[in-house]
């Protein structure tokens, strides 16, 4: 379950995050919970950005939201799903997840077919690593963001607010 910020908290000198896993819950759904993590640290990252200076908004994109534009998807979608958990869809699609995960912040248009056997034919375990290996984690930054978004992830104090 993820929870929203706690509020008047500013005299703590620095951010933290509160997170624990079910050890009646398997390996997959403890990557999906850091997955949950990620997601909410880096929507708040780019919570001042928009259009096309929001890098995170492109990357969840996926085929069902976002037709002809799929990239990586999030931690419920693949970029083929049609919906949550939908890791096994046969159906290929165009998506530019190469392009993050390879050329990232120079992107070259590299688009590809993928469908389920990129990230694991219906694993969980197997999904979450594929899709946490796109995150881009280069030198530099971009609209004042570093292009190593693990930084943010794993330090949350971090995160320009």
């Amino acid at each position: 379950m993820q929870c929203p910020p706690l509020k008047n908290t500013e005299a703590s000198k620095r951010r933290f995050v509160v997170m624990g896993f079910s050890y009646e819950r398997y390996i997959g759904e403890m990557h999906e919970s850091y997955g949950h993590r990620a997601e909410s640290i880096m929507e708040k990252t780019f919570s001042k950005l928009s259009g096309g200076a929001n890098l995170w908004k492109r990357f969840i994109q996926y085929e069902k939201t976002s037709p002809g534009k799929a990239a990586c998807g999030n931690i419920h979608f693949a970029p083929n799903s049609q919906s949550d958990y939908d890791w096994n869809n046969p159906n290929p699609v165009q998506s530019e997840c190469y392009d993050w995960q390879l050329n990232f912040p120079n992107f070259k248009g590299d688009v590809r077919t993928v469908g389920p056997s990129e990230w694991g034919g219906g694993d969980i375990r197997a999904h979450h690593k594929w899709w946490f290996n796109h995150f881009p984690r280069v030198a530099g930054r971009k609209n004042g963001i570093h292009n190593n978004w693990w930084q943010y992830v794993v330090s949350p104090q971090q995160v320009i607010l």
